[in-house]
């Protein structure tokens, strides 16, 4: 089944005002010479860009996210952002559960599934991120981990529409190394089967399955070439216009 391929960009915490704009004005620049492309586009700055590249990203068939969300609408959470400030702020998208944020912060599934729900009740979709660490994978335990991922931070209320899953190796993460295109290829066929049990398979079919983790112009046709994967979740490249750009051309399917 045919699925549109979505190239995001993570930014992470990095860029201020002055360049965080410039880099969303080149990569709408870029995608507008495109003319028609066949896939989409997202970029998701820090919170204190959001507004700032809206107006940047304004005309442009680049669509704006966020990197996080809190599960409440408003309150005493300090440092927290809701869901509902995030639409206000133009957002469409919002990561939820990176490994970054199951590390640093201790977020567990369970509260990536809260904070999903709470993202659709906004109306934004989500792009849920699972991914094994090195020794998972040593251990043998890689599908392990992604699918009880899968199960415990995917909602019952997903949809293809709501919902995007991002496959991010933890070991792949801004280290320049990446998974065999068998390893990927195992993954992603194991959540879409996964997915299809928890959510019926015209969900599972139609839903987005990203890669990432070390994404690079330079290997993008062969990862993103293969069946399962939908699109890419790219952090460092995401941060210069050519390879960003540059990862959507070679991908074979923009």
């Amino acid at each position: 089944m045919a699925r549109k391929m979505l190239i995001a960009g993570n930014w992470k915490m990095n860029g201020l005002l002055a360049d965080g704009a410039a880099l969303a004005k080149g990569v709408a620049e870029e995608v507008k010479k495109m003319g028609k492309p066949q896939c989409e586009f997202l970029v998701c700055p820090p919170f204190t860009l959001l507004t700032t590249i809206k107006k940047a990203l304004r005309g442009s068939k680049v669509a704006l996210g966020a990197q996080d969300c809190h599960i409440a609408e408003k309150g005493a959470h300090t440092g927290d952002i809701s869901p509902v400030m995030l639409k206000d702020c133009g957002c469409q998208y919002v990561i939820l559960g990176h490994s970054e944020r199951r590390a640093d912060h201790g977020e567990s599934s369970e509260l990536v599934n809260a904070k999903a729900q709470a993202a659709y009740g906004q109306g934004l979709k989500a792009i849920i991120c699972v991914g094994e660490t090195l020794a998972e994978r040593d251990a043998g335990k890689a599908l392990d981990v992604c699918t009880r991922q899968i199960l415990d931070s995917v909602p019952e209320s997903a949809t293809w529409q709501n919902t995007v899953i991002a496959y991010e190796p933890v070991w792949a993460i801004g280290t320049g190394k990446v998974p065999t295109t068998k390893d990927v290829e195992e993954v992603h066929a194991a959540i879409r089967k996964t997915l299809a049990k928890k959510l019926g398979k015209g969900n599972a079919n139609r839903m987005r399955i990203l890669y990432g983790g070390s994404v690079k112009p330079n290997n993008a046709k062969e990862l993103l070439g293969l069946e399962d994967v939908d699109g890419a979740l790219i952090g460092g490249a995401s941060l210069k216009v050519e390879d960003f750009i540059n990862i959507a051309k070679n991908s074979g399917a923009c």
